[in-house]
């Protein structure tokens, strides 16, 4: 059984990762994929700009939430050398799920588990606060990332707290501290941490494409209204 199929069976036993949990209703799905013309007038580096952009369209459509990304190929990475393999060649393809959503939002474990490891990636364009937990379902390990958070939320955390079900992990963080963008959730599953701590890519080449399709499965069984 794959990770994704075996997530698929437990999907009825998760909670919400948000309060409200989004649903059609209350959220706003975004494209920032190369194929959106939109992204063309953006100027990435102008953080308040994007934060703009970001949120006057939540906004305008009376939502609470924006969500999307999964395997999407975006532009938005090119703005950091964070991101660069060479001079021409970027990791642009998006192995999570982003929510946006206004900053110091609450987020909640989905399932029990613990905490893996946690860092604070600063560097510009990064996950900024960065949250792990290790969980456990028919004796299969594997992993949820929480990026770009307050950096209120790495307080009181050791390797191995045990993180109940429910229970508050962190909270959406702002700019700059959340590595320099509009607020949201990244929100990323993997199956294999691969010795990394604190931290794991969240965004791959396209050549990498077909290998990290299998090592982080689609976040959305997360997100059942969605799904």
């Amino acid at each position: 059984m794959t990770l994704q199929e075996l997530l698929l069976k437990h999907q009825p036993s998760f909670v919400p990762l948000f309060h409200p949990d989004l649903s059609p209703h209350n959220t706003l799905m975004m494209d920032f994929s190369i194929h959106n013309p939109e992204m063309k007038q953006l100027d990435f580096n102008d953080i308040e700009g994007l934060n703009r952009f970001v949120f006057e369209k939540i906004n305008q459509w009376s939502k609470a939430y924006g969500y999307g990304g999964y395997m999407e190929d975006r532009e938005i990475y090119r703005r950091s050398p964070l991101f660069a393999i060479s001079p021409l060649e970027a990791r642009s393809i998006h192995l999570g799920i982003d929510v946006w959503t206004a900053a110091g939002t609450p987020v909640f474990a989905p399932l029990e588990g613990r905490v893996h490891s946690f860092a604070n990636n600063a560097k510009y364009g990064d996950y900024g606060p960065t949250i792990i937990l290790e969980h456990e379902l028919e004796n299969t390990s594997f992993f949820t990332l929480y990026g770009h958070l307050e950096e209120e939320s790495l307080q009181g955390l050791f390797t191995g707290k045990r993180i109940e079900q429910g229970e508050q992990v962190c909270c959406v963080g702002n700019y700059p501290v959340n590595g320099d963008w509009p607020p949201h959730l990244h929100f990323q599953v993997i199956a294999d941490m691969q010795n990394k701590k604190g931290d794991y890519p969240g965004v791959c080449s396209q050549a990498e494409k077909g290998l990290y399709s299998q090592l982080c499965p689609n976040p959305v069984v997360f997100f059942p209204q969605l799904g």
